[in-house]
């Protein structure tokens, strides 16, 4: 139990035309929590349809009548978290589920690891299946092949090189790179590594916020406690979201380098060395 009279931990969800039993199902599973918690739901969608879900006192409803990208959304959230003084935030995707005492698990996990600035715990799909979300910084190779040659020896080999096929995903994990659909963060942080950069409308703003993070602090893959996320890879089935996909990998790799990023190297291989110990 974590009992406060001070809210410790915010909470952000996007939302766009999210359905309604979606949300439900997670707000429950937040709102369980003995954490003393603000809850921001931050809609996107073009009509407001949503707001009968803030209800509880812990849940604020923000409408932005526009799609502005999931960054941006999630930047209103972590910039009321910081204001308020929360000491964590947490980044969410509305398709998540999980169970009692997860939260709890993880608030006393960073209570006791000053020096992790953020968590994401073991994911795992709907049917059961576990999602590689632990992975080392992308070279343009990774994503070119993976998304145009997957059914290559090449691709495969260099696939399961960046998933890090060789962990085991029972061990914690300090890499630079993991998913977006759940970041546990030490709020403070976010002063010097900065918030989402909303140059990315949708895809790789996960990557490059845990890249900046992961140089003040530790960035780890958590197997104390798991979640359910509906992953669904839409880019691979929708053109647009192919060609949003694609400018935010061309964004992030003008940003950080393409072939020639020494950090990615280095910060890589010290990845692959833990992983070989």
């Amino acid at each position: 139990m974590v009992n406060s009279d001070v809210p410790m931990l915010s909470v952000s969800v996007v939302l766009y035309n999210t359905e309604n039993e979606v949300i439900s199902s997670l707000i429950e599973c937040i709102l369980k929590t003995s954490i003393n918690l603000r809850l921001f739901l931050i809609d996107n969608s073009e009509k407001n349809k949503l707001n009968d879900l803030s209800t509880d006192p812990r849940v604020s409803y923000l409408f932005n009548n526009a799609n502005i990208g999931y960054g941006a959304a999630h930047n209103i959230g972590i910039r009321k978290s910081m204001e308020l003084g929360y000491h964590y935030h947490l980044i969410m995707n509305p398709d998540i589920t999980f169970k009692d005492g997860t939260l709890e698990n993880i608030y006393a996990f960073m209570e006791s690891n000053r020096d992790v600035g953020s968590l994401m715990p073991k994911v795992y799909y709907e049917n059961g299946s576990l999602q590689r979300l632990c992975k080392l910084l992308p070279t343009p190779f990774d994503l070119i092949g993976r998304r145009f040659f997957g059914n290559t020896s090449w691709a495969k080999r260099q696939n399961e090189k960046y998933e890090l096929h060789d962990f085991n995903y029972n061990d914690i994990l300090n890499t630079p790179c993991l998913s977006g659909c759940f970041m546990f963060v030490r709020t403070n942080l976010f002063e010097k590594s900065g918030i989402f950069d909303q140059q990315y409308f949708m895809y790789l703003e996960d990557y490059d916020l845990t890249r900046r993070i992961h140089k003040i602090a530790k960035t780890i893959f958590y197997p104390g406690v798991s979640i359910v996320h509906g992953h669904a890879k839409e880019s691979y089935r929708n053109g647009k979201l192919l060609r949003i996909h694609m400018q935010s990998a061309i964004k992030y790799f003008n940003k950080w380098g393409w072939f020639f990023d020494k950090e990615r190297k280095d910060l890589n291989s010290e990845v692959l060395e833990s992983i070989e110990k």
